[in-house]
């Protein structure tokens, strides 16, 4: 490769290689040796997000397995409908638990749909071996994985994964494994755990005094999902231990998100007033409007961000009025049907926080686009 005259220097290139999609580092690195030295530095890989659907084609594994050793954090999606897609996400997650000791996060994020009946061992395979492998690994994000976790893997975390800062396996599967006893032996083993997501189900009242003990890190967030049966069935958790919880970790927020399996009794009995919910995340196929009049009654002094997928009607209207003048420190409303003007004049004259809001006057094309708040 001969060398261009009046290159830059090779800490500027990294810094630009860096922002390059896979396909094009590996198109720098084909150019001279100094091009090849910059894309294939620690600078370049600390960050890494790999499409295994568009990128891979094409790709020398020889030069990503190179630069393994690099990678702190992974963002890997793939497509588990797609044969090569799935097969190249599998080899590069067995590749990397090879060399996975500097591992700080890794999320994995499914494209499209999964096929009927697909357990997913082939790719949960993969992520024990990673885990196994990862003694440092902070973050480590399966939301976006539409296959069941189970007790297997969160044992596994438990036991690989000692400084773990945040977990989240509040995932879009209908079947809900994680049972609260692994959670347990999950907090005992990851005293620096600052940021968990489960399925409502998982929790326990000894996990929540866990999270409570006076030598724990500080607790920053509890992301709740309740989809599945199991979550339905959950037995409510007692007020004391969340009012513990929460002196304990007084910046402490939490997310819930309930869907549309969920009966209207099976609600009531999730929305617990002493929860401190901040975000609060309503895709129900039943009655929408109670929920939201309970939120800005039981919420008001802590959410944050409210967001609300519905049929319209002018009770939900006058419900989402209502909670704009009770949730005055509001940051995001995001409401997935066409209200009337005051709903939105509601909301700009009472929430001087705003920052962003999806409330639609008129039928548009979807995807509907949130509006920024200039301040």
């Amino acid at each position: 490769m001969a060398e261009p005259r009046g290159h830059l220097p090779e800490e500027v290139l990294a810094l630009i290689f860096r922002h390059l999609p896979l396909r094009d580092r590996a198109a720098a690195a084909r150019v001279c040796r100094t091009w090849a030295a910059a894309a294939t530095c620690s600078t370049v890989w600390h960050d890494t997000k790999v499409s295994c659907d568009c990128e891979w084609e094409g790709m020398l594994p020889p030069y990503l397995s190179a630069c393994l050793d690099h990678i702190h954090n992974l963002h890997l999606e793939f497509e588990p409908s797609k044969k090569q897609s799935r097969l190249v996400a599998t080899k590069l997650l067995k590749a990397l638990a090879g060399r996975a000791q500097g591992l700080r996060g890794l999320c994995l994020e499914c494209l499209g749909e999964k096929p009927l009946f697909d357990s997913g061992s082939d790719i949960l395979d993969s992520v024990h071996r990673v885990c196994r492998a990862a003694p440092v690994l902070h973050h480590l994000d399966l939301r976006h994985l539409p296959f069941t976790l189970d007790d297997t893997l969160v044992l596994q975390v438990a036991r690989g994964c000692p400084e773990l800062r945040s977990l989240f396996l509040d995932n879009y599967t209908l079947v809900g494994s994680v049972g609260p006893n692994s959670v347990l032996q999950l907090l005992a083993a990851c005293p620096n755990l600052r940021v968990l997501g489960l399925h409502l189900a998982s929790l326990s009242r000894a996990a929540l005094e866990a999270l409570a003990a006076p030598d724990r890190a500080p607790f920053s967030l509890l992301a709740l999902r309740c989809a599945c049966p199991q979550d339905a069935r959950a037995p409510a958790l007692p007020d004391e231990a969340w009012a513990a919880l929460h002196r304990c970790h007084p910046g402490m927020v939490v997310e819930l998100e309930l869907e549309p399996a969920l009966s209207a009794d099976t609600v009531r009995h999730v929305l617990q007033p002493s929860v401190p919910v901040a975000i609060l995340r309503l895709n129900l196929s039943g009655d929408t409007i109670g929920p939201v009049r309970f939120a800005a009654y039981h919420y008001a002094g802590n959410l944050r961000v409210i967001e609300v997928r519905a049929a319209a009607s002018a009770e939900l209207d006058a419900a989402l009025e209502n909670l704009a003048e009770c949730c005055t420190d509001l940051r995001e409303v995001h409401c997935f049907c066409v209200v009337r003007p005051t709903v939105l004049s509601a909301f700009r004259a009472h929430c001087p926080r705003l920052r962003s809001y999806t409330l639609k006057l008129t039928r548009e094309p979807y995807p509907w686009r949130p509006t920024l708040v200039a301040r």
